[in-house]
């Protein structure tokens, strides 16, 4: 069995650097120490100065198969996300057809086996009927339940109490919530309707899907979850003020969890000018005192995860007017130079970074053998230098969408390599295979 020695890097994991050598036996870590000695036939990957981190677990993309493959597929997306030095995630519901009953995620499933270059796995959506398909699950096979009580994805809105709490009551899955209030955003979005007509600016979009309707949602859901004693994650916090309903226990004491994501950590409503509908996302990016809020809650753990809600439109549907343009934009290239970039800026330690992108969506979501450095563990591993720089141009963009909201930025950090699974994926901006992603399993 092949051998793969990654020698004298600043191994990041569980809250400490240290220079360390990695030993990797075909898929698996066997070794984490000092001085390793190298064996004949062995690859050896010298490292000296330059970062290991666990590769990250993105908890939160829309890769849009199927039936959204204009945008972007299993295969495209997870390309791009080995390129960033993501090597495992967790894909939403809101495809054609929905994820909403067996018989669709089994397809997903399938396709994902086929075709993903990261190890994958799916949340299961929820509606105001699906009840019935929600308790024929195997907690072991799907990563947890999602629900949207925001109105992003139309007929897969749950807005039925009776069903919600049934919903809560009922498994023991992890539930996702996507947190906005309709009725708050219907009526913000009338009275902007009534000053501008059909030319509402897209800075507008932070007072429509505002404060408010993030606040009163989340606090909803978690009033229910404390009630029936669910285990609750809000997804994409984007408000100071929700911050203030999450508890900095420590995570495998916590019931009710959050998290940020890339976009909201990076942007604020003073991008809206230059950015446009680029950077229109549901939640909205808002105020950058919102945005300061969020990396406090982050930093002092009130917020648990970082992810990056990657959504691919393509450009044509971007460049629509306000009310025409959908939500979401691509990320996962990006999203671990982003956060490089801002430990370089002082807002976060790299052991921080790697607790909360790496380690703790291992823990919430009870992810089998993945998130952390460590012997007997699955080598899925990302390789940086931070005495490097990345300039995003259009040609180096691997979205099948072929935009990112982050094109002409410089960030203070290189992705040199990615492992998944031991197999060496990614090298020196180049991907080198993709057919090395596996489906997630979980330790439930």
């Amino acid at each position: 069995m092949k051998k793969t020695l990654i020698r004298d890097g600043i191994v990041v994991n569980n809250g400490f650097k240290s220079q360390k050598d990695i030993l990797i036996e075909g898929d698996i870590i066997i070794k984490v120490e000092s001085n390793i000695t190298p064996e004949p036939e062995m690859e050896i990957i010298e490292s000296k100065g330059l970062f290991v981190l666990p590769g990250l677990i993105d908890d939160q993309v829309h890769f849009r198969e199927p039936g959204l493959t204009h945008k972007g597929n299993i295969r495209s997306e997870s390309i791009s996300a080995i390129a960033g030095g993501i090597t495992s995630y967790i894909e939403m519901p809101n495809t054609i057809p929905q994820t909403t009953s067996k018989k669709e995620l089994d397809k997903k499933f399938k396709i994902a086996s086929k075709n993903s270059a990261a190890n994958y796995s799916f949340l299961f959506g929820g509606t105001n009927d699906n009840i019935d398909e929600i308790l024929k699950l195997d907690k072991n096979q799907v990563a947890g339940i999602k629900l949207f009580l925001g109105s992003s994805t139309g007929n897969m809105l749950v807005d039925n109490p009776d069903t919600l709490k049934k919903i809560f009551s009922s498994t023991d899955l992890l539930i996702a919530v996507h947190c906005e209030d309709e009725e708050t955003i219907k009526n913000n979005l009338e009275k902007y309707l009534l000053e501008f007509g059909e030319d509402i600016p897209v800075s507008k979009h932070p007072s429509i899907r505002s404060e408010d309707a993030c606040y009163i949602s989340s606090s909803k859901a978690i009033s229910l979850a404390k009630e029936t004693g669910a285990r609750l994650h809000v997804f994409h916090l984007s408000t100071g003020k929700e911050t203030k309903l999450f508890s900095n226990a420590e995570l495998i004491n916590k019931k009710i969890t959050s998290e940020v994501c890339i976009h909201h950590l990076w942007f604020s409503d003073k991008d809206y000018k230059k950015k446009g509908s680029f950077i229109k996302w549901n939640p909205a990016i808002k105020s950058k005192s919102d945005q300061n809020e969020l990396w406090k809650a982050l930093n002092d753990d009130r917020i648990d995860i970082i992810a990056s809600d990657h959504a691919p439109h393509t450009i044509s549907e971007k460049n629509n007017s306000y009310l025409n343009s959908p939500s979401g934009g691509p990320l996962v290239q990006h999203s671990l130079l982003a956060l490089l970039t801002a430990v370089k800026k002082g807002k976060i330690s790299i052991e921080k970074l790697v607790q909360k992108a790496c380690h703790n969506p291992a823990i919430l979501f009870e992810i089998s053998k993945r998130g952390f450095i460590k012997e007997g563990y699955f080598a899925d591993l990302v390789i940086i230098n931070l005495d490097a720089k990345t300039k995003v141009t259009k040609k180096s963009l691997l979205y099948k969408c072929g935009w990112s909201p982050f094109e002409g930025i410089t960030f203070d950090a290189k992705i040199e390599k990615t492992f998944v699974n031991g197999i060496k994926v990614y090298e020196n901006r180049k991907i080198l295979k993709t057919d090395a992603g596996r489906q997630l399993t979980f330790n439930r």
